[in-house]
């Protein structure tokens, strides 16, 4: 798919760059740009895609994205039906990468800057233990301006770096693979194609299809562009809207889940979900009814 590349609005004043997003969906194209970024969710629910790797994301997530990694946060198509000024909120603090950073990594205080560099390159999200502390520090960050929201952004980096732990990788293992003129098209047929029709019988024939080539083509063309099977990209689809589908409560039982996402059993689908998230879809609501009261908790106290 297509990888925009996209200016940071940024100031001459200050070394790091915060931008509030309440707007009705979350910015709707894949891109990059060559500062790193710290986005925290506050309202709002879609799919995360970083390079080759999807995941559902929800309020309360916070993550750490490379400079120059493709990603967008896509929101649910129901966003772009019920539209409202402020169906979504997030906030994200940019810093440039090759001279701020750089300079600050040089110094020896600031070991742990290099750290942050070295290690967020592929992108991380924060692990739920440490979102409430992290969070408070977050929101700190967007309230001070100059040289107080630098010192303020580089305790956020230490903390990050020194304290938390287990961070979950968004990194499929392989290197991004750049798609450019008639390969965006094509790979954004395809993208779009599954997100439409997930929930439906999408044989190899039926997607091969649809960029005009034969079933043994489209699987080599696939694999060569994203190093993963169509086969486990449609799973990685159909489990990030099963995931969704629990966070807003849109569901009656497990198995209603499973046949809305496109999977032909029960069984199956609890096998691919454990498979991808290492937790039962049961265990999965449990947790996330924990998380989620924890995030409001969270959100409501004074940073």
């Amino acid at each position: 798919m297509k990888v925009i590349p996209f200016k940071v609005p940024v100031t001459q004043a200050e070394s790091v760059t915060v931008n509030e997003d309440i707007l009705p969906f979350f910015y709707g194209h894949v891109h990059r740009h060559k500062e790193m970024q710290l986005t925290l969710i506050l309202k709002g629910e879609g799919t995360l895609i970083v390079g080759n790797y999807t995941q559902a994301f929800k309020p309360g997530d916070m993550y750490i994205i490379g400079a120059n990694q493709p990603h967008i946060f896509r929101s649910d198509d129901s966003y772009y039906r019920e539209v409202a000024v402020d169906n979504v909120h997030a906030i994200h603090i940019f810093i440039e990468h090759e001279n701020t950073l750089q300079f600050l990594s040089n110094l020896p205080e600031m070991e742990f800057i290099k750290k942050l560099m070295d290690n967020t390159l592929p992108g991380l999200q924060v692990p739920d233990e440490y979102l409430a502390h992290a969070s408070r520090m977050f929101l700190k960050v967007n309230r001070v301006s100059g040289f107080k929201r630098l010192i303020t952004f580089i305790k956020l980096v230490r903390y990050l770096t020194e304290e938390v732990k287990h961070y979950k990788s968004l990194s499929t293992g392989h290197d991004n693979m750049p798609f450019s003129g008639p390969e965006d098209n094509r790979m954004n047929q395809i993208y779009e194609y599954t997100i439409q029709h997930y929930s439906e019988n999408i044989t190899l024939e039926r997607i091969a299809a649809v960029v005009h080539i034969t079933p043994h083509a489209f699987c080599k063309y696939f694999k060569k562009h994203t190093r993963k099977t169509y086969k486990h990209f449609l799973n990685e689809v159909r489990i990030n809207e099963a995931c969704k589908k629990i966070i807003n409560g849109d569901f009656d039982c497990i198995s209603s889940i499973a046949y809305a996402t496109g999977f032909n059993s029960p069984i199956n689908f609890n096998k691919v979900f454990k498979k991808m998230t290492d937790k039962s879809p049961s265990e999965y609501i449990k947790e996330y009814k924990h998380n989620w009261d924890n995030a409001v908790r969270m959100l409501k106290e004074p940073a």
